[in-house]
């Protein structure tokens, strides 16, 4: 279910544009014109059902900010927008625990609203660790995060940083302020972090105190993705912490991109062989691979058209994925599949493999007006002595007997 975004905003351009972003980012905008009515909505709905709040600082009702007060009182994250803005507004917005503010001034400014929203969508998954030895400190910047729904954990220490970084692999960015922190420096924790996490896995900003002249250069030439100076204002830190967590989704996605097949979605050729050598590297007691090839896919294409074809091969690459998904399994190219099975004996490795071959001739694909059946082959093996090219030999010696024994069946060791 979708979650709500409540919009409280009495001019009717502005309104249109904010519940268009609002539902581009797949979010329900419930929309009020003052806060009267905003009340009303709120008080007749869970709270749970919320994401958060974007509202208008003058309304015919509350020209003074009220409703941003009542957002905040029932525990929405509130992003504030205005049509003007002083100094004395701007101190004042900044001085309640707000997301961030907006000026309606054009229409990149509302762009913004859309990253803003879009991001405590995804900061719910996100773990930020603080590093600071001072408690108060830490508190402060876990209470922005948090404005952000960030997940936060802290750390007085070097150490407790590195045993938390290995316990919780939803950390994503690390805070690190270089005062205060007992036995291991900041740039010390850099070194280590950085022989574990490249830039690209874990985010890391510095922090420090505008006197310490050259800690920039040191945090940077240390590992580090991005600085800060304290003080800085709340605007300045929620930007560079969007900019961070934004560059390593964007690294994400490009990883993604090379992994993945194109047509089924399904991991491809490459990454299949980079993390079955990855697990062969941790030495598995027990190893099978099975290469799964669609019979008579040839046909499929003569007769019903490649598009058919390619419908049949994403149909086929679902079950692949919720058959196999506690193993590493791919398409390896034309109608193939490759399935490797670590720590688990050859008698499990059939048993799954078996219950495969059976949906998947028990399926019936409907393409357009047609509706046909398909089944498969398999060949598996669990010798795994000469590594992964060995094994893909003996796999596909044991596919070509399937198939020669009238396909339809699974012919292993």
């Amino acid at each position: 279910m979708p979650r709500k975004v409540l919009l409280i905003e009495d001019n009717e351009a502005s309104m249109l544009l904010m519940q268009e972003l609002i539902s581009k980012a797949k979010l329900i905008p419930v929309s009020a014109r003052n806060l009267i009515a905003a009340k009303h909505i709120f008080s007749s709905s869970a709270p749970e059902e919320f994401l958060c709040a974007v509202v208008d600082y003058d309304l015919p009702d509350a020209p003074n900010g009220q409703a941003i007060d009542f957002a905040l009182d029932s525990f929405l994250p509130t992003i504030v927008i205005t049509r003007q803005l002083d100094d004395e507004r701007r101190n004042a917005i900044l001085k309640k625990p707000v997301v961030d503010y907006i000026t309606k001034e054009n229409a990149q400014v509302f762009e913004y609203l859309s990253r803003l929203i879009g991001r405590l969508q995804k900061n719910k998954k996100i773990g930020v660790l603080v590093v600071d030895g001072v408690r108060a400190r830490r508190s402060q910047v876990v209470d922005l995060l948090r404005r952000h729904n960030f997940i936060t954990f802290e750390a007085s220490s070097g150490e407790q940083a590195l045993n938390i970084m290995q316990r919780f692999s939803i950390i994503k960015l690390l805070l690190l302020d270089d005062d205060g922190l007992p036995s291991m420096s900041a740039v010390e924790l850099l070194s280590e972090l950085r022989g574990i996490y490249t830039k690209e896995e874990l985010a890391i900003i510095g922090l420090a105190a505008g006197k310490r002249t050259g800690m920039s250069a040191r945090y940077i030439k240390s590992g580090a993705n991005d600085y800060l100076t304290k003080p800085y204002c709340h605007e300045e830190f929620f930007c560079r912490i969007m900019q961070n967590v934004d560059y390593l989704e964007s690294i994400e996605l490009i990883r993604r991109a090379a992994d993945s097949d194109f047509l089924t979605g399904l991991p491809n050729r490459r990454y299949f062989f980079e993390k079955v050598q990855i697990s062969q590297k941790h030495q598995p007691q027990q190893q099978s691979l099975a290469i799964i090839d669609v019979d008579h896919f040839k046909q499929i294409n003569d007769s019903y058209g490649h598009d058919c074809g390619d419908y049949t091969l994403k149909e086929i690459a679902k079950l692949v994925a919720e058959h196999f998904t506690d193993y590493t399994a791919a398409r390896f190219g034309g109608e193939e599949f490759c399935v490797y099975f670590a720590n688990i004996d050859h008698e499990t490795g059939v048993a799954v493999l078996e219950k495969f071959r059976e949906s998947l001739a028990a399926k019936i694909f409907k393409f357009e007006k047609i509706t046909f059946h398909c089944t498969a082959s398999i060949g598996l093996t669990s010798r795994s002595k000469g590594g992964i090219n060995a094994m893909l030999r003996l796999a596909d010696q044991h596919l070509y007997q399937a198939k020669h024994q009238g396909r339809n069946r699974l012919i292993s060791d």
